[in-house]
């Protein structure tokens, strides 16, 4: 999968630099908001909880932001009411594409959704017209040259992990979601840097798409990334690295 996980380095170096403006504490505080709704505040009983709380401080996000965010989902606190949506659709090259989005206006979202696909030469879909090519998955990926590659494959299959694949610059390792939190403690706790660590929705094939496709992809899905509604945006794009990194800026 030549340049996955390249494409989710780049994204989260963006995460990183959109948290300096508020863009990603926001985004986060939706989710915890929202998990705390659906499975109570207490992390210890709500995995998906924990995790958004993990993200959060990740991101650096101040303790009582966070505190908010789970009094607020619990009813603790008054605030806005989010609903889950997933929107899927098709980029340019005929790539699949899938979002999650919290929203407190479906109508609004959508019709902001359609625009951002028709601007970039894609087509917003019916739901269940690419989901079925993505499967839930726990993902990391770690950079090559901290450890030996046999040492790296030993240790993330001790850690828990189902699959392990080398992209030539990196190392990703897949586990089922439920062991995404224990995965990812053995992995830290055997001295492995994780440039990616999350809970992913993978695609089982990918489409090719270069030159012109790959730039207004690329346009396409930091776009829908940028949309203050959107949670996490997924495709199945094979972009070489080199024109990642020439487009993906």
């Amino acid at each position: 999968m030549s340049g996955h996980s390249k494409w989710h380095s780049i994204k989260h170096k963006k995460a990183a630099a959109d948290a300096k403006r508020g863009k990603l504490f926001t985004k986060l505080i939706k989710e915890i908001t929202v998990a705390a709704r659906i499975g109570g505040g207490d992390p210890d009983s709500n995995p998906r909880l924990r995790t958004a709380i993990a993200a959060a401080k990740a991101a650096n996000m101040p303790h009582d932001n966070i505190k908010r965010a789970i009094m607020k989902g619990t009813g603790e606190l008054p605030g806005t009411v989010y609903e889950e949506v997933t929107y899927e659709g098709y980029g340019p090259g005929g790539v699949a594409i899938m979002i999650h989005a919290l929203t407190d206006n479906k109508n609004r979202t959508v019709s902001e959704v359609r625009h951002i696909f028709s601007k970039h030469n894609g087509n917003l879909g019916e739901n269940g017209c690419v989901s079925w090519m993505f499967e839930k998955k726990g993902y990391f990926v770690i950079p090559k040259g901290d450890m030996e590659e046999e040492e790296i494959f030993e240790k993330a299959i001790d850690a828990g992990a189902e699959d392990i694949k080398d992209d030539g610059e990196n190392f990703e390792v897949f586990c089922a979601p439920e062991d995404f939190e224990e995965v990812k403690k053995n992995l830290e706790d055997a001295g492995i840097k994780l440039e990616v660590a999350e809970i992913s929705m993978i695609p089982q094939n990918t489409v090719k798409v270069s030159g012109k496709d790959a730039e207004s992809l690329l346009k396409l899905m930091s776009a829908l990334e940028d949309h203050d509604d959107i949670q996490n945006v997924y495709s199945n794009f094979d972009i070489s690295a080199e024109e990642l990194e020439k487009f993906g800026d």
